[in-house]
């Protein structure tokens, strides 16, 4: 099964859960042992699986990132977003997630998150569970 769903951000960078999107694609697609595979068609932006129950996780990420690739860099690249393209390397475009039991095989704090980097923006999200 191959699904497709678009995910708004407001922000230039944020990281947004998508854990209960790609739960419920799982779920509806009645694979009960497998892979999902989730992947952003995007070179601004990436797919991670970190801590979702504490937010500053996510705000220690954001602000290492930016330590690590700043904004203003000197970058060669006309668009201005050249930081955007870095972090989303960084990060990678997806995730490979174990399927059991019907259920996504995640840690007791893991979730999914689309991270931007160059926002606002609509992105699209591509879920494939695989069956195995």
């Amino acid at each position: 099964m191959l699904r497709k769903f678009s995910v708004r951000t407001s922000k230039r960078v944020e990281f947004v859960d998508i854990t209960a999107k790609v739960k419920t694609l799982v779920m509806e697609s009645g694979v009960k042992e497998g892979v999902v595979v989730v992947y952003v068609p995007h070179t601004t932006c990436g797919i991670t699986i970190n801590e979702h129950a504490d937010p500053s996780v996510v705000e220690d990420i954001i602000n290492q990132l930016s330590n690590l690739v700043p904004t203003n860099g000197g970058y060669h690249h006309l668009e201005g977003n050249s930081d955007a393209h870095i972090k989303a390397s960084i990060v990678g475009s997806s995730v490979t997630v174990i399927v059991n039991n019907g259920n996504l095989l995640l840690g007791t704090w893991q979730g999914i998150f689309l991270c931007e980097f160059d926002g606002p923006r609509t992105r699209e999200v591509v879920v494939k569970v695989v069956e195995g």
